[in-house]
């Protein structure tokens, strides 16, 4: 199936973040945040950057009716580009419309910075969100990991070490296009070669930039190298068709569904890497919908109702 038309249209003409040079590719990712953003604003969230022991940046959105769920987000950019920015829309809509709690890390990024310090940044938020709830209206026992992209890696990443440290007891984990395998063997890798966002030229650099050169890589740096996926948090998996991860994430969620774990996957036919962010598209603002549905439905602590459609 082509590309979707209303999502070729709006990427057309958009910045291009390529990830051969970090900087370049910083700035070009600025440009892309500038022509995404819609102006926003909610009286019901209380807003607020701080920085938490280790030195790591977050932006907490708290909604006014607590306790509330906690999402403990990851923003995309291939583990080189991103912050805060990124995710500010998204993160408000969540606290302001679905009433959940959000910490939005601001982890460190490579070449500068690579793994496992911003994989370590996440671990640490996540552990500080679970310990710390009640300092901004959250409840303990109703946290999540998620994000988008390199930030998808790094809630599975943070998913497996809670598993395999005994906590935070995470209850979900939402994993939207996100970067699993460093291998990059399969036929989306191959098929999927040009922009637009995303191509597998792109995969390759941010592999190089956060891997540092290292040959030993571990499940915590490319989860679908972890051996056991069992006993980790229900998730959601979205993988777009025109996407060169789109094959890691299908193979991901698979295995999730045979070790056990409760996982609802959605693959979006004709739609591109970060089509979610596209609010100006018709499939963009339907998965972007159905992300906050599925939030609010596995949070609550129900886990038998569909998806609605």
């Amino acid at each position: 199936m082509p590309l979707d038309a209303e999502l070729a249209a709006a990427l057309d003409g958009m910045p291009y973040v390529g990830l051969a040079d970090p900087g370049r590719a910083r700035a070009a990712m600025n440009d892309l945040v500038r022509a995404l953003a819609r102006p926003v604003g909610d009286e019901r969230v209380v807003v607020e950057d701080r920085t938490l022991p280790g030195s790591v940046p977050v932006r907490i959105y708290r909604p006014r009716v607590t306790p509330a769920p906690v999402l403990v987000y990851f923003h995309g950019g291939g583990f080189v580009t991103g912050g805060l920015e990124n995710e500010h829309e998204r993160c408000l809509e969540f606290a302001g419309e679905d009433g959940i709690a959000v910490v939005s890390v601001d982890y460190r990024l490579a070449p500068e910075h690579p793994f496992p310090a911003g994989f370590d940044d996440c671990h640490a938020a996540t552990v500080w969100a679970w310990e710390h709830a009640g300092e901004f209206g959250g409840d303990p026992e109703r946290v999540a990991v998620g994000g988008g992209s390199a930030g998808g890696a790094l809630a599975a990443a943070v998913a497996l070490r809670a598993r395999d440290e005994g906590g935070p007891p995470l209850v979900f984990q939402m994993l939207l296009y996100p970067v699993l395998d460093d291998r990059m063997a399969t036929p989306s890798m191959r098929t999927f070669t040009e922009p637009p966002l995303f191509n597998s030229g792109d995969v390759r650099h941010m592999w190089r930039h956060y891997l540092g050169g290292r040959t030993d890589v571990p499940a915590y740096a490319a989860p679908a190298r972890a051996e056991d996926l069992s006993g980790l948090p229900c998730a959601y998996v979205l993988v777009p068709e025109h996407d060169p991860l789109r094959d890691e994430g299908l193979a991901y969620a698979h295995r999730l569904i045979v070790s056990g774990v409760p996982t609802e996957l959605h693959h979006v036919p004709g739609a591109c890497h970060g089509f979610d962010g596209i609010m100006s598209a018709r499939l963009g603002r339907l998965a972007f919908e159905e992300e906050r549905a599925v939030l609010r439905r596995c949070l609550s602590g129900r886990v038998d109702t569909p998806i609605a459609k």
